[in-house]
């Protein structure tokens, strides 16, 4: 689901290496993350406070974890597509974001805390798995 959200268009026109897809993914990632953790927000706050708060690992494996879920073995593709090859340019969309203030960040916050945390390429296709729920279904399918 792509939210088109506004001010993502200005942000891309400032800084195009990377998709406008990238960034709304990135604002699902957050929320698919906060609720991974259990640190979802009861209602929507400018400033929600720090226990919602999520850190950039944290962030990169929920990011991960969702792509996989939506795009399965594309996971790679999809984001090379929107010019994320690497942790790092997970970052810099984060932290485009924090300039436009379309997020907010902690003072200890760092684009560092993006900069080759693991191998995303590798995350993406070695970390595929069917769920057996799946693989069940598509059996009595074919009955």
């Amino acid at each position: 689901m792509i939210l088109d959200h506004p001010g993502v268009s200005e942000i891309v026109r400032h800084d195009p290496r990377y998709a406008s897809e990238a960034y709304e993914f990135l604002f699902e990632a957050l929320a698919h993350t906060q609720q991974m953790l259990d640190r979802v927000p009861v209602k929507v706050e400018p400033d929600p406070g720090p226990q919602y708060h999520v850190s950039g690992p944290e962030l990169l494996r929920g990011a991960c974890d969702l792509a996989l879920q939506e795009f399965g073995l594309l996971a790679k593709t999809v984001f090379h597509q929107w010019g994320i090859h690497r942790t790092d340019d997970i970052g810099e969309i984060v932290f485009n974001l924090i300039e436009a203030e379309l997020l907010s960040k902690t003072d200890s916050d760092d684009r560092n805390d993006f900069h080759d945390v693991f191998d995303l390429d590798r995350t993406l296709s070695d970390g595929y798995t069917i769920p057996l729920e799946e693989v069940s279904w598509a059996k009595r399918g074919r009955k």
